[in-house]
């Protein structure tokens, strides 16, 4: 597993040992990141949850992110998140939380402009998740979500706030792109009202 581009393109990155967590791989982190950028999508707040290895966070930074709030409840990935950002020279640009993803979201206090979900391929809460995320103080109006997923997962085209952009899938991996529409929500809320 390696940085796929940016200022530390081709650093390789370690992962947790055992297979309690599943790193996006390369290919499906530069299609993504490809997608991203057909968007106009430049992300400079980052948040991600279920960080694993830290990959996709890392590979934001190397793209020019400014910050990032990692997320991960195990200690062993937490301890690799932490080994990659100081093997890569970016421990001062991030911030690593060892927690459930539910408990940082509910103490959340600051919008991120990007989102990164990439859970395990079996949570059955995934799509509960993307709703408590999409009500969260971590987003705001343009947030733009990147979920990895099983092919096998049928995510909706909304989860509360989150509007599905885009869908593709490569083998075994899936991804989609989100954004909040929060502004929108609320003029929709206002019209049913009157």
């Amino acid at each position: 597993m390696r940085v796929i581009s940016g200022s530390a393109r081709g650093r390789k990155l370690k992962a947790p040992p055992g297979l309690s967590t599943r790193p996006m791989a390369d290919k499906i982190r530069e299609a993504a990141f490809s997608m991203l950028a057909s968007l106009g999508v430049t992300p400079e707040r980052v948040l991600d949850l279920y960080a694993g290895s830290g990959s996709v966070g890392i590979e934001a930074l190397s793209r020019g992110a400014t910050s990032v709030d990692f997320v991960e409840q195990n200690r062993v990935a937490c301890d690799v998140i932490r080994d990659n950002l100081r093997h890569i020279g970016f421990e001062t640009q991030a911030r690593v939380n060892q927690t459930s993803v539910g408990m940082f979201l509910a103490r959340v206090h600051q919008p991120y402009d990007f989102v990164i979900m990439d859970p395990p391929y079996a949570d059955p809460d995934i799509v509960a998740t993307m709703s408590t995320l999409g009500s969260s103080a971590a987003v705001e109006d343009g947030t733009i979500l990147l979920i990895g997923h099983s092919p096998r997962v049928e995510l909706p085209e909304t989860a509360g706030a989150l509007h599905c952009l885009r869908r593709r899938c490569h083998g075994d991996s899936c991804f989609s792109i989100y954004e909040a529409l929060i502004e929108h929500e609320v003029e929709s809320d206002e019209e049913t009202e009157t």
